[in-house]
């Protein structure tokens, strides 16, 4: 508990706002891969997709400490969250431009319902995989060494997948400035940890001034 009190409340806020955005995400993501399925499929793949998200981001967690250890890490963090970045940015156009065009979020998927539903899983899985490990460097560019911290954000993330994301997702594509407005907050987290990592590279590499007067 103490632990808790402790954390900077700035920390806080930004964890929670990127678990909001990256979980709302993950979930418009499902939703567009299965929305061309029956309403019965339909429903099973996303609590499928829902469940395994959660699942993700619980391993991801488990080995997100370990990962932290790694020298440079987060310099090499930020270069991935700067794809992230441009990824989120790249379904944020593609996913207003469906909207802008109902064929391709109604598509229907052909075959049994069985590859109906294993068509619509492929899409959901890749997805998943990407976006926690999305979720957990982008906890981490904000919690930094503070182990605490990033388990806090790490549960959290799993708690918005479990109970809110669908929520969440109504609520961002009702309003698509949030997910502009969300996307603009993981480029400075991205900025941030290229800035703040590079020091730490620079010294593996030989190019600091302190290993140069060395």
């Amino acid at each position: 508990m103490d632990a808790i009190l402790n954390f900077n409340l700035v920390d806080v806020a930004q964890i929670i706002f990127a678990d909001i955005i990256l979980s709302g995400d993950n979930a418009l993501v499902i939703g567009m891969a299965a929305a061309g399925l029956s309403p019965e499929l339909r429903k099973k793949a996303i609590f499928m997709g829902m469940a395994l998200a959660a699942g993700l981001r619980i391993f991801f967690a488990a080995i997100a400490t370990y990962l932290l250890a790694i020298p440079g890490i987060i310099f090499f963090g930020g270069v991935l969250l700067s794809w992230v970045c441009w990824r989120f940015y790249q379904e944020l156009k593609q996913h207003h431009a469906n909207q802008a065009s109902d064929e391709q979020v109604h598509k229907e998927f052909t075959g049994t319902p069985r590859q109906q539903l294993w068509a619509a899983m492929v899409t959901i899985i890749i997805a998943d995989v990407s976006m926690s490990i999305d979720n957990v460097v982008a906890v981490a560019a904000i919690a930094r060494e503070d182990t605490t911290l990033l388990i806090f954000g790490l549960v959290v993330a799993i708690a918005f997948m479990a109970f809110f994301a669908t929520m969440i997702m109504n609520v961002m594509a009702k309003y698509p400035w949030l997910s502009y407005l969300g996307l603009a907050f993981l480029i400075y987290l991205s900025a941030m940890m290229l800035y703040d990592g590079w020091p730490q590279v620079a010294e593996l590499l030989g190019l600091s001034s302190s290993a140069t007067a060395s």
